[in-house]
């Protein structure tokens, strides 16, 4: 499970710094992250990763949002 996790920050820290491979991620997902991964999972499973990638994604930017206002407060 791990390992998982670690594959998912990894996912997460190319899109967020790499916007090619951002671009490829919200293009085709699915392809994207088998190519960093290296491995065909079922469908199911990329999936679950890619919804776990977005929601991390999603998690840090409103974690930045909420420092930049706090900044203001």
């Amino acid at each position: 499970m791990d390992n998982i996790k670690e594959k998912i920050e990894e996912i997460v820290n190319k899109v967020k710094n790499d916007p090619n491979f951002a671009k490829k991620f919200q293009e085709e997902p699915v392809k994207t992250l088998e190519s960093v991964i290296g491995v065909d999972l079922p469908d199911d499973k990329i999936n679950e990763i890619i919804t776990a990638v977005e929601a991390k994604i999603k998690l840090d930017d409103s974690k930045i949002v909420d420092k930049i206002k706090g900044l203001f407060n």
